[in-house]
């Protein structure tokens, strides 16, 4: 029987980003909490590149048994990707001590 591939995911700071659409997961699902960034709208292209607008940044907590309502530890809005990612890393390691 063939071994499994490993997949590979784009990192930052050393922790996973998976994307799917315009929802971006930043960190360990197996982690207490991870960083979900919401791309609300796009600005101008520059050079036929979509730039992030406004990103809803959010840090959740992974228990399966917390309920819904209480999923949502953090939340805020930032300008642009960068700005988001980089507070969401800040909220992610500090939850994680």
């Amino acid at each position: 029987m063939a071994a499994k591939k490993e997949e590979k995911f784009l990192e930052y700071k050393g922790r996973p980003l998976v994307r799917n659409g315009n929802t971006i997961y930043y960190g360990n699902m197996s982690d207490p909490y991870v960083i979900c960034l919401n791309i609300i709208n796009n600005e101008d292209d520059i050079e036929d590149i979509k730039m992030s607008g406004k990103v809803v940044v959010q840090l959740l907590n992974t228990d399966p048994e917390v309920s819904l309502k209480d999923k949502i530890v953090k939340k805020s809005e930032k300008n642009g990707l960068f700005n988001a990612l980089d507070l969401g890393a800040v909220w992610l390691e500090r939850a994680l001590k």
